[in-house]
């Protein structure tokens, strides 16, 4: 019987690990740098400033969603997202202490 190797790893490690996950698209990093230059957008505006179509946006939405780094709101038939500040200020502290432990060459 195998034993699950995430009870070996801090919680806080392994949600920052889900949040680097979700953010290896470069589609993730282009819906993050829109949705910080505007205070929320439905999707449809994101969908003009990106070369894919409407379902794939809506996928890669999910997925930040997912980890919380991003959240939405029904506005009739409308889905409205906007940046999970508290969350992505979370992520960047996170990321900032470990690369700040690992030094420069």
């Amino acid at each position: 019987m195998s034993v699950s190797k995430k009870t070996e790893f801090t919680q806080e490690d392994i949600w920052l690990a889900d949040v680097a996950k979700a953010l290896s698209h470069p589609a993730r990093i282009r819906i993050l740098k829109i949705l910080t230059e505007m205070d929320y957008c439905m999707v449809g505006s994101i969908v003009d400033q990106l070369p894919l179509a409407q379902a794939t946006v809506s996928q890669h939405l999910k997925e930040l969603k997912r980890v919380g780094l991003v959240q939405g709101e029904i506005d009739g038939p409308k889905i409205c997202y906007c940046v999970n500040n508290k969350n992505l200020l979370k992520a960047k502290t996170a990321l900032d202490k470990m690369f700040t432990k690992i030094g420069c060459c």
